[in-house]
């Protein structure tokens, strides 16, 4: 008896359906699933330190910081996907067929790893570029102390703006200021810094 033919394509409507039943996140595109890989405790303390430092510097404006929990859609191209960090600024705007997964960031944050660096740089920022609202996406190295904010410039390009060791990377989208000494607080083994 021949086996029945797997389904290959799922419509956003099932891709919630099977994400909600789900512990592990997936990335939707174009029909197919894709599973996010965990990520390692470094990792998961890069992308809190991030959260935790713009948080901080956010409190009583009109902006909010989200986690990895909290899916983003991009409309124009159809991805789905989990972001490590999210800003929203003024008005948070849903997804008309998901209440879950918002839709206007301004600040994106993705914490990179062996295994997601290339996609991360490549094809997920063309997907980003895609959110009009959209001005500043963060690249969090693994490897050495270095975030990499690209920029949205007026007139649609965008500008590298990287900072390594002990500087600042500025967020000018939120007024925000990312010190390296915070974002790779307790991170590499063998330094002198101290979880706090």
């Amino acid at each position: 008896m021949a086996e029945p033919a797997r389904k290959l394509t799922f419509t956003f409507a099932e891709y919630l359906a099977r994400e909600q039943a789900s512990e592990a996140k997936h990335e939707h595109l174009n029909g197919e699933i894709f599973a996010m890989a965990g990520g390692t405790p470094e990792h998961g303390l890069m992308a809190v330190n991030v959260a935790s430092v713009l948080r901080g510097q956010l409190v009583g404006r009109r902006c909010r910081v989200y986690n990895s929990d909290v899916r983003v859609r991009v409309r124009a191209t159809g991805l789905a996907t989990y972001p490590d960090g999210s800003v929203v600024c003024g008005a948070l705007e849903r997804d008309p067929e998901d209440e879950n997964s918002i839709l206007n960031p301004v600040v994106l944050v993705e914490v990179l790893s062996p295994s997601s660096e290339a996609y991360d740089r490549g094809e997920k920022f063309a997907h980003y570029q895609a959110i009009s609202s959209l001005r500043e996406y963060v690249l969090v190295s693994y490897q050495r102390r270095r975030v990499e904010v690209l920029r949205r410039n007026d007139d649609g390009t965008w500008t590298l703006h990287d900072v390594r060791e002990s500087g600042v990377a500025e967020l000018s989208s939120i007024g925000c200021r990312l010190p390296l000494d915070e974002v790779y607080l307790g991170v590499f083994e063998g330094s002198e810094e101290a979880v706090g």
